[in-house]
């Protein structure tokens, strides 16, 4: 018996098959929003204590000179896109590992969503959880 791991339809893994899952719409989205920060930025993603129900997520774009020597890099190759690069702390990565990743252009409850099957609860917001 094998233990392959399966990629949901319509998301993404990093180049390496590793990294949190991006859904089309996100990859689409984040491929913009990179192309718009120019060359030598990376997106941060992470977590930070705060938040309605304990933890929050982060997003950022920081420069390609702030990655520490432990984080985890992860390659994205969108099919029609700008590639770019996704780093996160091993603390982080504890949290989130397995996370999905999607964007809505919803007028409310849009913008980027977070599905972590490693959260025990979740605010309605969608941007904070507890493990």
């Amino acid at each position: 018996m094998s233990s392959l791991s399966v990629t949901p339809a319509g998301t993404h893994t990093a180049a390496d098959g590793k990294g949190i899952l991006i859904t089309e719409t996100a990859m689409q989205q984040l491929s913009r929003l990179c192309l718009e920060e120019g060359a030598g930025k990376v997106l941060r993603v992470g977590v930070r204590s705060g938040g309605c129900s304990g933890m929050s997520y982060t997003m950022d774009f920081v420069d390609s000179s702030e990655i520490e020597k432990d984080d985890e890099t992860y390659e994205y190759l969108p099919p029609n896109g700008q590639s770019f690069r996704v780093i996160c702390d091993p603390k982080s990565l504890l949290y989130i590992y397995g996370m999905q990743l999607d964007f809505s252009n919803a007028l409310i409850g849009g913008g980027f969503n977070f599905t972590n099957p490693n959260a025990t609860q979740t605010c309605g917001c969608g941007s904070s959880f507890a493990v």
